[in-house]
């Protein structure tokens, strides 16, 4: 069960089976005791009906559960840096590296180290590194010190069957998509849980459902989970990239390509890299998967046009396919006839594409059969929206839009809501993120300039009056019983799973992006772990941050260890064997606001050659009691100070920015934003700002019980009394499962 385990410390909590308690209800053991504080010196603790339970298990079991959180924590990773005690800089120098180069060439004596590097007298001081200061690489692994300085402990609440089968039921119904920790504990709880008998939220979702079957060899009961072509072919995308979007084969090999290019023209392997890209996307597949898929498109409910229609924004992957899966062959074959009426008509194509007939009518500037058009499909309504208001008007679109607005998923009504006073304002730049490809910013739409401020203003108001009123009519059209409701203070700060989806695994108890992280003392410490389970080799990750200030910048990373407020821990190029390597950066906030600092920039990048490694774990630190960093080895992780940390699995990032420091007001917001870059400098920092707005605009998970609350005329209770409970109770322990709180977009 260690599936549900894990999936039950991603929501705070920790999962005891049933079938594993042997003691009865007595006095608090001793093994249970020892559980509880190694479990402290990680940096959790437990809740009294959490430790009941834990009291009826075997100290074996114990063991088992202990081990799993250490595998989570990263206890048994090598975090070993490169300098000893380096909050004290070693005071290396550009002229050191220079001198040792010289020294290596022409064979000046020194000290010689493992790598074969020899240090001269007077440059490096050798003492103060756990490897060579010249070429990065390391030799010396410090175990790691647990002194549990963290200053609060993360309290976890009893997981039994019962809330495993809830939360996959909540993860399957979500009615938002679900990111990279949602899809990853989806897949471990179907590995281990039956599917439910519940309608699936999600096209994307829809994918591992589907998986399931396949894998079971009963792939005619996924045929009810297609309504659409499009639903196919996600799915096949899906089993032969990885990508739950269908990402256009030359995003893939663009990227791939970019991210092995090199500042040193010798190192770049950017032309091998679209050729193995090439390959990996050729098309392969067997005589069973054929006639799977041959019979999924046959049995399809939708005319051979509109099927053809569908199929036609992604025309060269579906011919791509249709030859990888001979389905000309198959369509000649008795019973099959659907499949050959689809065939002839999508490649004769006798079909008329619905966007060209809708760009058609919008360039001659005919309002009215656009919009009739628009309205037949609500969604790419809503999507293009805030373009065909500034094309036609306000008035003619939004009385159009009025007429549908309540055929449009609420997720879509909420974006609508949130993102208008960003998308009218001419003086701010957007920030978007292409399928496939990496966080670009735009500028705004030259349409604006059409229309004075005053107007711009009334077609915000508009958008929101009309979003909000759609959504009260969708909460008041509820049956309901209640008459109160508790909102926690907190969830005003926490942002609704709306867009922006985190592309990488949260292990520990999962976030949003946006949520912030208050700072319990002075220091933030980043951390950054690479390598573990690969063999010995270059591979040159690097952790820096980008410190701005009204009028400048400055920049803590391998070029430059030491900056205002700010102590790198030195540039590691090669990982040793198997156990991987580590680096830091503290960051002193009662020195970076002394200076006039405005916020720090928390960014990672690929040096070498591909993007970042997977199973790079990334994050940050934070204690109100003062971290230790180890002058014997320089170590200074401890996850009971983890505030957050992300793993990479995969993807197609050179850069990645995963966090934002306010000095101002002492918090750490998470957020994640990839970009192209091997170094640090090539971060635009317009596009952190633009994010940081468009994270800002979400509406908060408390706004949006308010909003039920005077849709539904309840009572809000400010003081959560036990006594007098509410009829509804909403707290941060209930917003932890991100899936459930979807729930609330109505419709």
């Amino acid at each position: 069960m260690e599936n549900l385990l894990k999936v039950s410390i991603r929501q705070q909590a920790l999962f005891i089976s049933q079938h594993v308690l042997l003691y009865e209800k007595s006095s608090i053991r001793e093994s249970t005791l020892l559980f509880v504080s190694n479990l402290a010196r990680l940096g959790f603790g437990v809740s009294e009906k959490l430790l009941q339970v834990l009291n009826g298990i075997s100290p074996d079991h114990h063991e088992r559960l202990l081990h799993t959180f250490q595998e989570v924590t990263g206890v048994n990773k090598n975090w070993t840096p490169l300098v000893k005690g380096w909050d004290t800089p070693t005071g290396e120098t550009v002229w050191d590296h220079i001198i040792t180069f010289f020294a290596n060439v022409f064979g000046v004596k020194g000290t010689q180290l493992p790598c074969g590097h020899v240090i001269p007298p007077d440059t490096f001081p050798i003492e103060r590194y756990n490897g060579c200061p010249f070429c990065g690489t390391p030799f010396e692994f410090g175990k790691l010190e647990l002194h549990g300085q963290g200053s609060k402990l993360k309290i976890l609440e009893l997981w039994t069957e019962a809330e495993a089968t809830q939360f996959l039921g909540d993860l399957l119904t979500s009615k938002t998509a679900l990111d990279a920790t949602q899809q990853d504990s989806l897949r471990l709880l179907l590995e281990v849980l039956p599917l439910p008998e519940v309608e699936i939220g999600m096209k994307e979702t829809l994918m591992q459902a589907v998986d399931i079957y396949v894998d079971q060899h009963q792939a005619e009961k996924a045929q009810k989970f297609f309504t659409s072509p499009t639903d196919i072919l996600r799915y096949l995308w899906y089993k032969h990239t990885g990508y739950l979007q269908i990402v256009e084969p030359r995003t893939i090999i663009r990227r791939k390509s970019s991210n092995r290019r090199h500042i040193f023209k010798p190192l770049d392997k950017s032309e091998d890299a679209k050729h193995e890209a090439k390959e990996a996307l050729k098309l392969k597949y067997t005589r069973t998967q054929c006639l799977m898929v041959a019979q999924w498109l046959n049995n399809l409910h939708m005319p051979s046009e509109k099927m053809a229609e569908i199929m036609h924004p992604k025309r060269q992957i579906w011919v791509r396919i249709i030859r990888a899966l001979r389905l000309a062959e198959y369509s000649r074959r008795k019973g099959f006839e659907k499949l050959t009426e689809l065939m002839d008509v999508f490649y004769h194509q006798k079909y008329t594409v619905w966007q060209g007939r809708v760009d058609h009518f919008r360039l001659k500037d005919n309002v009215d059969k656009t919009l009739t058009l628009l309205k037949q499909r609500p969604g790419m309504f809503a999507r293009s929206l805030f373009a065909n208001m500034l094309w036609f008007g306000p008035d003619p679109v939004l009385d159009a839009f009025e007429e549908i607005i309540d055929q449009i998923p609420a997720r879509l009504v909420f974006t609508l809501n949130m993102y208008a006073a960003n998308y009218f304002n001419p003086e701010n730049t957007r920030t978007v993120k292409p399928l496939g490809g990496g966080s670009k910013n735009i500028p705004h739409n030259p349409s604006l300039l059409e229309y004075n401020k005053e107007e711009l203003k009334l077609m915000i108001e508009d958008i929101e009056e009309l979003s909000l009123l759609a959504v009260k009519k969708r909460f008041a059209a509820q049956t309901r019983k209640n008459k109160s409701i508790y909102i926690d203070p907190m969830l005003f700060n926490i942002p609704v799973a709306i867009g922006d989806r985190s592309d990488n695994i949260q292990d520990l108890p999962s976030a949003l992006m946006g949520t912030r992280f208050p700072v319990e003392g002075n220091t933030v410490r980043l951390f950054m772990q690479w390598g573990e389970g690969l063999p010995a080799q270059h591979l040159d990750m690097d952790l820096s941050c980008h410190i701005a200030y009204a009028k400048k910048n400055e920049i803590c990373s391998f070029g430059n260890l030491t900056a205002t407020g700010c102590k790198h821990s030195g540039d590691i190029r090669s990982i040793p064997d198997q156990v991987g390597t580590a680096e830091y950066i503290e960051i002193n906030l009662p020195q970076l606001q002394e200076a006039g600092a405005q916020y720090v920039t928390f960014t990672c990048n690929a040096y070498s050659v591909g993007e970042i490694t997977p199973n790079m774990v990334l994050g940050w630190m934070s204690s109100a009691h003062p971290m230790v960093i180890s002058q014997e080895n320089g170590v200074a992780y401890d996850p009971s100070c983890v505030q957050h940390q992300v793993r990479i699995t995969r993807g197609l990032s050179k850069g990645l920015v995963f966090g934002v420091l306010e000095i101002e007001s002492r918090e750490v917001i998470w957020l994640e934003m990839d970009y192209y870059g091997q170094v640090v400098q090539n971060l635009d920092i317009k596009g952190v700002k633009a994010l940081l707005q468009k994270l800002n605009s979400k509406i908060s998970i408390g706004n949006l019980l308010k909003i039920k609350a005077e849709a539904q005329k309840l009572e809000i209770l400010e003081v959560l009394n036990p006594d007098a409970p509410a009829d509804e109770v909403y707290t941060t322990e209930w917003a932890k499962n991100t899936a459930a709180v979807t729930q609330l977009l109505v419709g």
